[in-house]
């Protein structure tokens, strides 16, 4: 199989931090049961100067200056989101426009709520291979601050904004994915044209545990590997607990799970990405190494992606 190479990242985050205690000014709750509950301590919210596709350009443009491409060579351009700032035109176009980048390219947006990065990566190859595009530039970026009912306490607490980039080129090395959708419309759901997240929390975590487990031993399999194979698991970040749960199904070590859900919250399309930035930017994933990634979310999604680096 075809697979992707991914060249360099980049990651952008709004500058106003929201703390547990911040939250707990403004709805019932506490540091203590957000902790405790979802790892979580804090996440950004976009500022008045700051919005969904400046959050998409700065990411892209770090990733590019990493990349040290041509920006010309770009054939296809991905933003895996929910809450673009536009119903039309596209964020993906915004981003071609805003960096100059070829007009002879691909540029859509993917909506596949909290597993939009891992949609995002395979419908970029596939886009890639079609066009024999030299290199794609992916992205998932969020403002979910701006979809949040800040009386709801059960979801208003859980969600931030951010954005996460890739630039990615085809590669015989190895690589292996799975993809699914349920078609469920109640779990999760952001209502048009105006509508605010609702969540079934419970549900959504009954959901995480019986699905994840099954997608990474069935995408690790393909990949005619073991689990202690995997280098570094890099999974969506919506609640630690979900986490921890799958690594003890899975039986491997916590510290071969990437984790940041204590500095961003659930940023949705943007969540793997920007784990995968900061352990490149740490030099906690190294080349040559596998990374498995796993996502689920909204109409009941999930894939999961492993890469060689």
């Amino acid at each position: 199989m075809t697979g992707i190479k991914i060249i360099a990242t980049g990651a952008c985050a709004p500058k106003k931090v929201v703390t547990n205690d911040d939250l707990a000014k403004i709805v019932d709750t506490s540091d203590e049961w957000i902790s405790q509950r979802t790892g979580m301590s804090e996440r950004h919210y976009v500022s008045e100067n700051e919005n969904h596709t400046w959050l998409a350009e700065m990411a892209a443009k770090q990733a590019l200056e990493r990349a040290g491409i041509p920006k010309e060579e770009v054939g296809v351009v991905i933003v895996c989101t929910v809450s673009s700032d536009y119903f039309s035109p596209s964020t993906a176009c915004l981003i071609q426009g805003r960096l100059g980048l070829s007009n002879d390219i691909i540029a859509l947006d993917v909506g596949a709520g909290c597993s939009g990065f891992i949609f995002g990566m395979e419908t970029i190859r596939s886009l890639m291979m079609a066009r024999k595009a030299k290199y794609g530039l992916l992205i998932g970026a969020e403002v979910l601050s701006k979809k949040m009912d800040m009386t709801d306490r059960s979801t208003c607490v859980l969600f931030g904004d951010g954005a996460a980039a890739a630039v990615v080129q085809l590669s015989d090395s190895m690589y292996e994915s799975v993809i699914g959708v349920d078609g469920d419309e109640e779990m999760i759901h952001i209502k048009s044209p105006d509508g605010l997240i609702y969540m079934d929390g419970q549900g959504t975590y009954k959901f995480a545990v019986a699905t994840v487990p099954k997608v990474v031993e069935r995408v690790v399999k393909q990949a005619g590997l073991t689990y202690d194979d995997i280098d570094h698991f890099i999974f969506h970040q919506a609640n630690l607990r979900i986490i921890e749960s799958i690594a003890k199904k899975v039986k491997q070590p916590m510290d071969k799970f990437v984790v940041n859900i204590q500095k961003y919250g659930n940023t949705s399309a943007a969540s793997v990405g920007l784990a995968l930035e900061e352990a490149m930017a740490k030099g906690e994933v190294k080349p040559g190494e596998k990374i498995l990634m796993c996502a689920f979310g909204a109409g009941r999604t999930w894939g999961a992606v492993v890469l060689e680096m």
